[in-house]
């Protein structure tokens, strides 16, 4: 269940190995100070995860367990997932092989 804000919970349970991640927003500015246009920001490659799946199945049909976990902060592979829109906001749902790191 992903719970936006305190009041409203969003029902999505993502299936298998899938991760629903909120990115965070991308550097308004450069290291040295220069302000950066909507055209110019790198897409956002860290995140929170709002929802898990249960886990992928292997050969032999047991679920491998998620190594991520909700409220997590995690590093994703810059063109990996699917983007989806969840009350209105850009999310991003990925498969746990695409997550590249944890951050802590």
């Amino acid at each position: 269940m992903v719970k936006k804000n305190k009041t409203k919970k969003i029902d999505l349970k993502p299936l298998f190995d899938n991760v629903l991640v909120k990115p965070l927003e991308a550097e308004e500015k450069t290291a040295s100070g220069i302000v950066l246009p909507d055209t110019a920001k790198e897409k956002p490659q860290i995140g929170l995860v709002m929802a898990v799946g249960p886990g992928a199945l292997n050969e032999n049909g047991k679920v491998i367990p998620m190594a991520v976990r909700v409220n997590q902060k995690v590093m994703y592979k810059k063109w990996g997932g699917n983007e989806v829109k969840v009350e209105g906001q850009e999310w991003m749902l990925v498969e746990q092989k695409d997550i590249l790191a944890i951050v802590n």
